[in-house]
């Protein structure tokens, strides 16, 4: 084997944790840092490494003092404000869309024109940069109504209107915080699923799927968030629905990335709606997303580095080689979270377990003095035999613990019957 290669992921997020313990897995691999990473990835062998995700100068000049031989990217920030763009002048490998073709998930209103021009079925929809419009055509769209702030939101820029008051409310709120831009959409009936999609500048592959859990609350109540928790493989979705959304989602997007000269490299996540028309979608990311990631690759039996590194020379992708197993995993979020969740509440520590692994986020301190910084704390993971199995060793793990400043939902799994 040639010398084992050092990496550098950007992000500190439980997402990151996930994408540098996978890569530290590898045979290829030697040192994976982190930049800014969180406390609790040495864990898992990673070095966190104090340089802030929008410091490109910075994240630069590290990466060429440590020779890593290419950087991946957690977070949607770094991607729409032009990191690839950076690196790539600076003569550095990364994975991950240039800002250009990063629009598709900075901006709603760029994403629904690409579906509209390549043929991508979506939802009803319209975009407006005045009150009074929308206010006047808000109505068209019926109840409920999808009111979607234009720009990056952290999966928590979406409101479901279910009747005129409300709408008119949110709207207002929308125009009052500051949004130049609002995108109306028709309301989808269907189950949600997460699909995420390698590519390679036209070639690309599928990874195993999940199912994410926005709304806060047990039941899907409450408002949105960055994702509650999540599970993989998804029993309930038929091999011919996800065949269907190869064909009629994946190909055309891939195709349209081709055909617009996108240059693509990296990840698009799909966030997907199976109505009784069939699969549409409900919007692109232009990365992993979190919580998936954590449940995602667990079950991704391919070596990591191999895939990314295959994609970014533009080489013949491996094979995806899913796990037998099922993963399945919940997050623990701070009390109040999305709107004030509580910051610096006393953790303590959390045991390791053999049936169980501790995906760190948004932690401060030490492992054995931990403190919540706000938001999404970490998730509790379980792989086993069966998504049951994983599911009772993470509840069991959970009920255990001691956290009144904390919560986490009850149902993750319910829609696959667990």
């Amino acid at each position: 084997m040639t010398d084992k290669v050092n990496l550098l992921v950007i992000g500190e997020g439980g997402r990151e944790f996930a994408i540098a313990k996978k890569l530290k897995e590898s045979d290829h691999v030697d040192h994976v840092y982190c930049a800014p990473g969180n406390v609790g990835m040495p864990t898992v062998g990673v070095e966190p490494v104090d340089i802030a995700e929008d410091d490109f100068a910075g994240l630069i000049k590290f990466a060429k003092e440590r020779n890593v031989k290419w950087t991946f990217v957690g977070p949607e920030d770094c991607l729409v404000d032009g990191i690839v763009d950076e690196f790539h002048a600076a003569g550095l490998k990364i994975f991950g869309p240039d800002a250009r073709a990063a629009q598709l998930e900075g901006s709603k209103e760029y994403a629904l024109n690409f579906m509209n021009n390549y043929g991508v079925p979506t939802a009803k929809h319209a975009s407006y940069r005045d009150q009074t419009a929308i206010l006047d055509h808000v109505d068209q769209f019926g109840y409920p109504v999808v009111i979607k702030e234009n720009g990056l939101a952290g999966g928590k820029g979406v409101v479901i209107a279910q009747n005129h008051d409300e709408a008119v409310q949110t709207i207002k709120e929308m125009f009052a915080s500051g949004q130049a831009r609002i995108v109306l959409e028709e309301c989808l009936v269907g189950p949600e699923y997460s699909m995420f999609v390698v590519i390679s500048n036209g070639h690309y592959r599928i990874l195993p799927m999940a199912q994410d859990h926005k709304r806060a609350y047990d039941n899907d109540r409450g408002p949105n968030t960055g994702g509650m928790g999540s599970y993989s493989p998804l029993p309930q979705l038929a091999a011919s629905d996800r065949q269907r959304m190869i064909d009629e989602v994946v190909e055309p997007t891939v195709n349209g990335l081709v055909k617009g000269e996108y240059h693509y490299h990296g990840v698009l996540y799909i966030g997907l709606m199976l109505t009784a028309e069939g699969p549409k979608v409900i919007e692109y990311n232009v990365r992993l997303g979190d919580p998936e990631t954590q449940v995602v690759l667990p079950q991704l039996e391919t070596d990591l580095y191999q895939l990314v590194d295959a994609a970014i020379d533009d080489r013949p992708l491996p094979e995806i080689k899913e796990s037998s197993k099922a993963s399945f995993g919940v997050v623990l979020a701070s009390k109040g979270y999305p709107q004030k969740p509580v910051h610096g509440q006393k953790l303590g520590s959390f045991p390791e377990s053999e049936n169980v692994a501790i995906d760190y986020a948004n932690v401060t301190g030490t492992l054995t003095d931990l403190k919540g910084g706000g938001g999404r704390l970490l998730m509790v993971l379980a792989q086993a035999d069966t998504l049951q199995e994983a599911h009772d060793r993470v509840y069991r793990y959970l009920e255990k613990l001691d956290q009144p400043e904390c919560f986490y939902r009850h149902d993750i799994g319910a829609k696959a019957g667990l």
